[in-house]
């Protein structure tokens, strides 16, 4: 296990693949540790040595029962960077991974090569951050499970529901969960979320940029990441036809590969430049 002490709080991470390759950078979103992304590791190691950390007040890393902001989360993601001498790495953010990653990148561009943000969004409407505050207010009434139970209708689709012994098998897998998220860490997590906005520091970020969301996403919408998308200088925008907000763990494979696609891009675009 991989912990070290960022900014007052022990933070959990892990790294994989080889250390010769580009350092791709996950950062989760709301609820979710960095198992969020177990199903592409397999594709991104191949290519990337990939690094994952859990978040303030999920899975490994400390909760501290105190206020949570979205530009600290990104503080300790510098902080990971810097102890492990990192100096550049793509980065990829999950829903409010994605306001952490563009944090990350307003706050330390030169850390940054380049940027994906997957079923993200700049700033809530009046309907998503009602449902973000209740998802924050019911980890006081609602424990391990049945909270769970209320999230998941949100993040996978219709399609997912009806596979036969998915959701029992996902339950499952959350039931079984080592080190599940403590009510105070949500409740702070989601308060973070609420109190974020970037939509006027959008045209700061001017890394290569891919917005990807899924068409079905009920909880961020395609037309938060059209916003991301429009905000962005010459960002690139992927809507997958058949895809959740969790499409990370239902699509993983088909998120996996727009992501590589977009990378192997961005890393011919370098090859080309520096050949002109």
């Amino acid at each position: 296990m991989s912990v070290i002490q960022v900014n007052g709080i022990d933070l959990y991470y892990n790294i994989q693949g080889s250390s010769e390759n580009e350092s791709l950078l996950l950062i989760a979103g709301f609820d979710s540790d960095s198992s969020t992304w177990a199903a592409m590791m397999r594709s991104l190691v191949k290519q990337y040595q990939v690094l994952r950390f859990d978040n303030r007040g999920v899975g490994q890393s400390e909760a501290p029962d105190s206020p949570y902001s979205i530009k600290q989360m990104a503080a300790d993601a510098a902080a990971l960077l810097d102890y492990l001498s990192i100096s550049q790495v793509h980065l990829a953010g999950h829903s409010m991974g994605g306001q952490i990653a563009q944090e990350l990148a307003l706050a330390y561009p030169e850390k940054i090569q380049s940027l994906i943000l997957l079923s993200s969004w700049a700033r809530g409407d009046e309907k998503f951050n009602s449902l973000i505050k209740l998802f924050g207010d019911l980890t006081q009434k609602l424990e391990g499970t049945l909270y769970q139970r209320v999230l998941l209708p949100w993040l996978f689709t219709d399609a997912f529901y009806s596979i036969p012994g998915a959701m029992e098998q996902l339950i499952t897998l959350i039931e079984n969960q080592p080190f599940g998220p403590t009510p105070h860490g949500l409740y702070h997590q989601s308060r973070a979320i609420l109190g974020s906005d970037t939509t006027d520091r959008l045209a700061n970020i001017h890394c290569p940029t891919l917005v990807m969301v899924g068409k079905e996403d009920l909880l961020s919408p395609v037309r938060f990441s059209e916003q991301l998308a429009q905000g962005i200088p010459n960002a690139e925008l992927a809507i997958l036809e058949q895809g959740g907000h969790a499409f990370v763990v239902e699509s993983a494979d088909t998120v996996a590969k727009v992501m590589l696609d977009f990378l192997a891009k961005h890393r011919q675009r370098i090859v080309q430049s520096t050949q002109d």
